[in-house]
């Protein structure tokens, strides 16, 4: 015969000829583990900003996917001139008549002073492109900066010497200048000055341009994480065991460098983003009749403009501080996510 023994505090009964309670399965059934995975993604959860700009920032994206679509259901598109089509819509200095730059329930954003595009569709067709070309800068310079920087850390000696001696070189370049200055020369790399440029090369020099100044600040972070994990007991048993070091790498070092590479990954793109429109606002990145969020900043500011519809500026700037401040607030919150020792 046996007889359950209570315990302070304990909410289980533990019969004497040891067979487990009804409670005890229960209690083993909440305290599964997880795994590190599951663990960052409830941390993060639980942060409501970041939760809400993931959303903020999933809505641009989602915009600039379905632009095409969004215009042909709202029956404009980015490239009508209205100032030819309907001129009856603006005075003779080519400014909308009706107020607030021509909003309306046919625009919803208004118009364009001078041209005459319609504001709304061109605002997310510049999203789009804005977005395609900083994702694209950001792909190329998350490859480089792992290939480089994780090589340099794991492998040591000579070639960490060499790969730091480009960083350090490539650093002292002032970037914004670097931008603007090589612009013009990549752009001649494809078409010649006589010949008019396609807007595929205006995109291809853009990355180029953005990607070769923007990895050696990734590259060193990893550089330094692989410095420190190669010294780790696991990856002394891995070299033991007779591992290659491509495995290595690929088996124990690549997994232990996402943390870092994903929370400077989201610093990165609203760098690249504002980055892309302010070369778009110089006149050396992308060009009319492209649309761009920086083409956009870069109309706002001419005089036509800025003396009769000070509202044209308000939809891409509202827009685009949105998105950064969203972006580098999920960026925040995935760090704190991975790593919740760190303060804010």
């Amino acid at each position: 015969m046996t007889s359950p023994i209570d315990i302070e505090g304990g909410g289980t009964s533990v019969d004497v000829d040891g067979e487990p309670g009804p409670e005890t399965k229960s209690e083993a059934v909440k305290l599964a583990g997880r795994s590190p995975g599951q663990l960052m993604w409830l941390r993060f959860k639980r942060d409501r900003t970041g939760v809400i700009s993931a959303y903020v920032v999933g809505f641009f994206f989602l915009i600039g996917l379905l632009a095409p679509l969004i215009a042909k259901l709202y029956g404009k598109n980015p490239y009508t001139v209205y100032a030819d089509e309907r001129p009856e819509l603006f005075d003779s200095a080519g400014v909308p008549v009706q107020p607030n730059g021509g909003i309306s329930g046919d625009f919803w954003f208004g118009l364009e002073p001078g041209n005459g595009y319609d504001v709304f569709t061109k605002l997310i067709y510049g999203i789009r492109t804005s977005l395609m070309i900083s994702v694209a800068v950001t792909v190329a310079v998350v490859v480089t900066g792992i290939l480089l920087g994780v090589t340099a850390g794991y492998v040591g000696g000579r070639t960490d010497y060499f790969i730091g001696r480009v960083i350090d070189f490539l650093l002292a370049f002032p970037a914004q200048l670097f931008f603007i200055a090589s612009m013009p020369v990549v752009v001649s790399l494809f078409v010649s000055p006589r010949d008019e440029t396609p807007t595929y090369v205006r995109v291809v020099a853009l990355i180029i341009v953005q990607w070769f100044l923007g990895w050696m600040g990734l590259g060193r972070i990893l550089r330094g994480t692989a410095l420190a994990l190669r010294e780790r007991e696991f990856i002394e048993a891995a070299r033991v065991s007779g591992a290659s070091s491509w495995r290595i790498i690929r088996k124990e070092i690549l997994p232990n460098v996402v943390t870092p590479l994903l929370v400077q990954s989201t610093y990165l793109l609203p760098g690249f983003v504002t980055a892309e429109a302010g070369l778009s606002f110089l006149g050396v990145g992308i060009v009319e009749p492209t649309p761009d969020w920086g083409q956009m900043f870069s109309k706002a500011s001419t005089e036509l403009v800025m003396q009769n519809d000070i509202t044209y500026m308000f939809f891409p700037g509202v827009s685009m501080i949105i998105f950064v401040v969203a972006f580098n607030l999920l960026g925040d919150s995935v760090r704190d996510a991975f790593d919740p020792k760190t303060a804010r």
